[in-house]
């Protein structure tokens, strides 16, 4: 009888292990992953800006706004440097801080679109983005365009943070 039993108690005392282990090594994880992944201190020297705008694409002021592709700047208050405003498809927008990322207290740094209509380049840094996601592909500059929530409804496009 002790026979049989022996193996179902080394068995059971086993599977305990391999439950707390599992359980410590998700733990840790989870830890590691939080630690990880600190999104708050990306942009913990850009100035804070509250953006709070409506235009309308549609009209005759922001005619490069008809088109998938088009943008527009357009004014914001200070500290801002200004919003590029980037026609993602025929119903999505994308609004983009000007201020550089990089460094956002450069008095000559400002994002430009280029004449590809998908990149802009940052005039003091020289730091390269694409204008799909705000990523930056070339130059010293780490950190994505801060991008500002927009709505469009068909008729009015609401910007704002």
């Amino acid at each position: 009888m002790i026979k049989i039993l022996f193996p179902v108690l080394a068995w059971s005392q086993n599977f305990k292990q391999m439950k707390y282990t599992k359980h410590l090594i998700s733990l840790l994880f989870v830890i590691l992953i939080s630690f990880a992944c600190d999104k708050n201190n990306a942009y913990k020297d850009f100035p804070e800006i509250i953006v709070n705008t409506t235009i309308y694409p549609n009209s005759t002021v922001y005619q490069n706004l008809n088109f998938s592709g088009g943008w527009e700047y357009i004014t914001a208050p200070f500290p801002s440097k200004g919003i590029i405003v980037y026609r993602f498809s025929q119903d999505e927008f994308r609004a983009y801080e000007r201020t550089c990322p990089h460094d956002p207290y450069a008095e000559n740094g400002r994002i430009y679109v280029e004449d590809s209509y998908t990149t802009a380049i940052d005039s003091a840094c020289m730091t390269r983005y694409l204008l799909y996601d705000g990523s930056p592909f070339s130059g010293p500059g780490l950190y994505p365009l801060v991008q500002y929530q927009t709505y469009y409804n068909g008729n009015e496009l609401r910007i704002f943070n």
